[in-house]
């Protein structure tokens, strides 16, 4: 049994839909990587804030003191509002690896399907082309056989009589 068309036609469709769900699960894990790093230069937006009030708390510059202070805030703010996202995206990174890992296997079931039923074409063709190999010896051999008795049978001269019709023939 050959592989037919619709079974190939299904695995390239597993194939593509594998390639678009690898392709969203890079995108979110980009993104995720990028929030994850916003959110490291927020931290540290938070920490040069902090060192920025000490340092003018010890030189009594106001300026920098309110400078110090609105950076922390914003930086706060900033890590307030990635926490979350980050969470989200994470659960969405995994949903969709998840998805990614059932259509990679989804392509291999149909890959190994494919790759059973040629294996199994493989075997038959060999079985047949054997059989077919076996039957022209098995011929030659009888042929060969039959004809170097007749032979034999002529020249001691024990050739078989022929019966009343074959006789007629003749």
């Amino acid at each position: 049994m050959a592989v037919s068309r619709a079974l190939r036609r299904l695995m390239r469709i597993r194939e593509l839909e594998e390639e678009q769900c690898r392709m969203a699960l890079e995108s979110a894990t980009g993104e995720l990587g990028r929030m994850q790093h916003a959110l490291s230069v927020g931290v540290e937006r938070d920490r040069m804030g902090r060192r920025l009030v000490d340092v003018s708390a010890r030189t009594g510059e106001l300026r920098d003191r309110l400078a110090g202070l609105e950076e922390t805030r914003t930086a706060v703010r900033l890590v307030e509002i990635l926490e979350p996202r980050i969470a989200a995206a994470e659960v969405e990174v995994a949903r969709l690896r998840q998805e990614f890992l059932g259509k990679r296997l989804e392509r291999r079931q149909a890959e190994t399907l494919i790759r059973e039923i040629e294996a199994a074409d493989a075997v038959e063709s060999g079985r047949r082309s054997q059989q077919a190999l076996d039957d022209w010896f098995r011929s030659r051999l009888h042929g060969t056989r039959a004809q170097t008795e007749r032979d034999m049978a002529r020249s001691i001269g024990t050739e078989p009589k022929l019966n009343q019709k074959e006789a007629e023939k003749t």
